[in-house]
């Protein structure tokens, strides 16, 4: 009895997690209005009623899927060994960390630039949303005071300044990517420009929090 909840339970998790993933892709791919309930049950395999069971109605998922995305990142970064670079050099690395994980993850920045144009609807819809970002706050508010006390990082930087800049620095060149590469002519998805780009980036950030 008790081998066939588990089995139950994780058959349940299971069929949860590949709905996600589907509902994930569609909504970075369409956009909140644009995606379709019948088009995740089809990438999910998975009958449409059950979304339903499962997650009530599409607001209700994408909601989910949000909270998942930021989780996902959120655990990312605290997992990061930073007591290894002075701070300085910690906050760069938290720079390289955030430019990769937005390239490896481009639904991020779709989902979130997706929620922006809804006025944050779905994030105030979360139990507790600054508690799913207090460890990125926690991360960079330790950082900046250890690099007070080295005296390698200059003493009026707040962590919400420090988050944004990192943030902003990589989401608007790739959220306006194909824009800018007509404007400029030149193919910003190209390695050699984001690389570019990245060192652009840390050279901003480590003139900003010099002493």
């Amino acid at each position: 009895m008790a081998n066939r909840m588990v089995k139950d339970k994780n058959d349940v998790a299971d069929k949860q997690s590949r709905i996600l993933q589907a509902a994930r892709a569609e909504f970075a791919e369409k956009g909140f209005d644009g995606a379709r309930v019948d088009s995740i049950a089809e990438r999910a395999q998975a009958n449409k009623q059950l979304i339903y069971y499962y997650f009530v109605n599409k607001d209700q998922l994408f909601t989910r899927v949000l909270e998942e995305a930021y989780r996902d990142k959120r655990q990312q970064e605290a997992a990061l060994d930073l007591d290894r670079f002075p701070a300085n050099e910690a906050i760069l690395q938290l720079v390289d960390f955030t430019w990769h994980y937005y390239l490896k993850n481009p639904e991020f920045i779709r989902l979130l630039n997706s929620e922006n144009q809804l006025k944050a609807r779905h994030l105030q819809g979360l139990d507790s949303p600054v508690e799913l970002n207090r460890s990125w706050i926690d991360i960079t508010q330790g950082l900046l005071e250890r690099g007070w006390r080295e005296n390698n990082v200059r003493s009026n930087i707040a962590a919400m300044q420090l988050n944004i800049t990192i943030s902003a620095l990589g989401f608007f060149y790739l959220i306006n990517q194909s824009t800018l590469s007509i404007i400029y002519q030149t193919d910003l998805g190209e390695q050699s420009a984001l690389d570019e780009h990245l060192r652009v980036m840390k050279e901003c950030v480590a003139a900003w929090i010099r002493p």
